[in-house]
């Protein structure tokens, strides 16, 4: 796994109702690593006011919290300030939860039992432009995707067409961002600017119809612009 650099610099920002769990991870984070705690945040609306301008590396968003819960506060929070990376961190496994967090815009999902060994690993991989997701949970969040999808193997014709209004180079693009690669990443590969493949990513949506990129890259798998055995866990990075 390529591990990035870690410096004091890289800021964290806990959302948990939890006092108890939120020492535990500070603790740990002081034990293992050079990261620098941004602050606490005890429930979903404070995160969502407190974050909208914040200039943090990586949320750990608690979900069950009253009122505004984790999903709700990543969907809110990414709506306002979608270059944020939020690695979802809680006690539920539910594979509808797993789908919705990570559908709303979460970077990874881990559960509060796998800290200890994993927490770090989690960071360092959504710190990296990749998609942290353990492998019980990842078969959790694509049996959910196919329940969603249908299992059928009967594919509509009308929306497979609308891939045929990309062009050649959104095509590109869309393959790249189905590996997980980051905006700069595609920039890069095809030795274009980072705002032109902005401009076509914005192309894709409007022509597929979808409203993000993880709907885009679902729909690149589902309707065959991609093989479909690609390694689903970097689908969403």
């Amino acid at each position: 796994m390529m591990r990035r650099m870690q410096s004091s610099e890289t800021t964290v920002f806990i959302v948990d109702d939890n006092a108890n769990h939120s020492a535990g991870i500070k603790q740990l984070l002081e034990l293992q690593s050079d990261y620098h705690l941004a602050g606490i945040a005890t429930n979903g609306e404070d995160a969502v006011k407190r974050l909208a301008e914040a200039n943090v590396d990586i949320v750990l968003m608690d979900i069950n919290m009253p009122e505004v819960d984790g999903v709700a506060a990543i969907q809110q929070i990414m709506a306002i300030n979608p270059n944020l990376k939020i690695l979802a961190l809680t006690g539920y496994d539910e594979s509808d939860l797993i789908f919705r967090a990570m559908k709303h815009g979460a970077k990874g999902y881990i559960l509060k039992t796998m800290v200890t060994s994993q927490l770090i690993a989690a960071i360092e991989e959504v710190l990296n432009g990749k998609v942290y997701l353990p492998p019980i949970l990842a078969t959790k969040f694509f049996d959910e995707f196919q329940s969603r999808m249908g299992k059928s193997n009967r594919v509509d014709p009308t929306k497979q067409a609308l891939l045929g209004y990309l062009t050649s180079r959104e095509k590109e693009v869309l393959k790249l961002l189905t590996d997980g690669i980051t905006y700069k990443g595609v920039a890069d590969k095809l030795v274009i600017s980072e705002t032109t493949v902005k401009t076509h990513v914005n192309n894709i949506f409007q022509k597929l119809q979808v409203n993000d990129r993880t709907q885009a890259v679902l729909y690149a798998l589902k309707y065959g612009l991609v093989d479909g055995g690609s390694n689903p866990s970097q689908m969403a990075g």
